[in-house]
């Protein structure tokens, strides 16, 4: 019986559907016009390289613009949520729909079920876009940009140590993406802080279609045991050995974090962590922050229906302006914010606007007509 009594009260109403309705539809009507003047705008900006460098129309197309909308959606998608619920909620009350509601028994906290609904669904929608959809099309994009519209990309790093394990640590002179290469390699590995095998190669190459798989050219180990040392040494017949990095370990690329799913960017997260490599706050930021993006919808719809309930001599306007200065202040703190992440803890730097925007929420809630 208890359960019935629950599915009862979550079973959706007219009341509730038809405010479904206005939310979503108003929503997506708004991010659909938006995204056909950006990808307008983008494509008269870039028409002239598409052309010089011989872009094909079906990857300009498939590669880059229909992979470039979901991620200005999702971009945008903070903004529309506000936007939507001021405009649709501004116009029921300039019809008297919100006071007939109040008229009939409805409760302001009922009449926000279906806003808080509606919210939940584009949070859940914006989450997985982010975490899996929009990064698997950003290599995509990327990858378009950098053979068509000539976008630069890291491909070399010098200099390279890092930790494989506890008790392993490898280093190259020079590494070149373009040949998967890495040049003047060495290995050492310790045990109770005494060196036990140090391995070196001139040549080291990575094979990306097999993780953690590399050759080495003209190699040379050396083993330390019981006082004495083996070595073992080939110049010609290469070795092929399971060493746990790979070239996105070291060789960076500016906007990489956001071509991976946040499953990738959690286990190379933990796995920079345990190699104590302190310059992975980009990827940290990108993490937190897909999750605390997709809670904002829950924080800017209760400031929307708040703020644009109670009708007004003035009709929508004034809630409009309000609501496009805190929607824009929120992106804003956001950007700044997340620029702070270096002098505080990258979690609350990503989550403070949320915080923050989560106690305007509660005064304009307790402040709502009812």
């Amino acid at each position: 019986m208890t359960n019935m009594k629950w599915f009862d009260k979550l079973k959706l109403q007219r009341l509730d559907l038809y405010i479904i309705a206005k939310f979503l539809g108003t929503y997506f009507f708004a991010i659909a016009l938006i995204i056909a003047i950006i990808v307008v705008f983008d494509y008269n900006e870039h028409i002239d390289k598409f052309a010089t460098s011989n872009a094909p129309f079906s990857a300009i197309v498939f590669d880059y613009y229909l992979n470039l909308i979901p991620y200005y959606a999702n971009t945008f998608s903070a903004l529309f949520v506000f936007i939507s619920v001021i405009y649709f909620t501004s116009k029921l009350a300039e019809t008297s729909e919100i006071i007939a509601m109040f008229a009939a028994g409805v409760s302001y906290r009922r009449m926000l079920r279906p806003y808080m609904i509606s919210a939940a669904l584009i949070a859940l929608m914006t989450y997985g876009l982010s975490a899996y959809v929009i990064p698997m099309g950003n290599k995509t994009r990327i990858a378009f940009e950098v053979k068509y519209k000539r976008k630069k990309t890291t491909e070399t790093a010098r200099n390279i140590q890092l930790q494989v394990d506890n008790n392993t640590v490898a280093y190259m002179e020079r590494y070149e993406n373009r040949s998967n290469t890495g040049y003047r390699f060495s290995l050492d590995k310790f045990e109770d802080k005494k060196l036990v095998a140090h391995m070196t190669a001139r040549t080291i190459t990575y094979h990306p279609e097999e993780r953690y798989k590399w050759t080495a050219k003209n190699w040379t180990i050396r083993e330390l045991a019981n006082d004495k040392e083996i070595i073992r040494s080939n110049k010609t017949v290469p070795l092929d050995t399971i060493i746990k990095i790979e070239p996105t370990d070291f060789l960076v690329s500016e906007g990489q974090q956001e071509t991976m799913t946040s499953p990738q960017l959690s286990e190379y997260i933990d796995k920079q962590k345990a190699r104590g490599i302190a310059n992975i706050k980009p990827f940290e930021i990108e993490y937190h922050k897909r999750i605390a993006m997709s809670f904002a919808a829950f924080i800017l719809t209760v400031i929307g229906a708040s703020l644009s309930s109670k009708k007004t001599k003035g009709g929508m306007g004034l809630s409009l302006g309000i609501g496009l200065g805190l929607s824009f202040s929120y992106i804003l703190f956001q950007a700044i914010s997340s620029a702070f992440a270096e002098q505080m803890p990258v979690y609350l730097a990503v989550w403070l606007p949320n915080i923050v925007y989560a106690f305007i929420a509660v005064y304009l809630y307790n402040k709502a007509p009812r």
